[in-house]
């Protein structure tokens, strides 16, 4: 069922309904707890954007593993400035740790391959890459994301914690822009 809804000064239609995030939310949940069984993961969630993907990932993750988020910004409208400057940092010990990074969405990759060279310095066992949402034609730096929930075109998107100028991120489906 296409609905549309209007956020500020922009009109956006349903891409992905709740239901098929959560299914394939679950799909990597289930890769998780294969690939990590024994492990204890600590789950580096990226805020804002990937709190709802994070909570909904987390509860279905069967191995125990951990939860810790980190804050870092580059994002202003509707595009990417590039530039990231981390505001929160991580106060958990990650030697001898495998560390799964959660994103909301992965563009350009410049911001996790920025976060992958920071954690590096602090001695983790392993570093791996799981986001809700990949766009492969925007990568712009080599990324092996280890867990992709769904690849999707180069469109600007919001809801399910992903926002417009801070707003539309309670929204439980996934809607994308439409250009008027």
């Amino acid at each position: 069922m296409d609905s549309t809804v209007r956020i500020k000064d922009k009109t956006f239609r349903t891409s992905i309904p709740e239901a098929e995030i959560l299914k394939r939310v679950k799909a990597v949940a289930d890769k998780i707890n294969a690939d990590m069984a024994g492990k204890n993961p600590l789950l580096l969630a990226v805020l804002n954007g990937s709190f709802v993907f994070a909570a909904d990932l987390m509860r279905m993750i069967t191995i125990p593993c951990e939860i810790s988020f980190v804050k870092l910004a580059s994002y202003q409208g509707t595009t990417s400035t590039g530039r990231i400057k981390e505001v929160i940092g991580i106060n958990e010990d990650l030697t001898g740790r495998t560390v799964i990074i959660v994103e909301d969405i992965v563009e350009t990759g410049l911001t996790v391959k920025r976060m992958i060279e920071s954690l590096g310095t602090r001695n983790p066992e392993s570093i791996h890459i799981c986001t809700l949402l990949l766009k492969p034609e925007r990568l712009k730096v080599p990324l092996d994301v280890d867990y992709v929930a769904m690849k999707i075109p180069n469109d600007f998107i919001l809801g399910y914690g992903l926002d417009y100028d801070q707003q539309g991120r309670n929204l439980r489906d996934i809607y994308t822009l439409v250009e008027e």
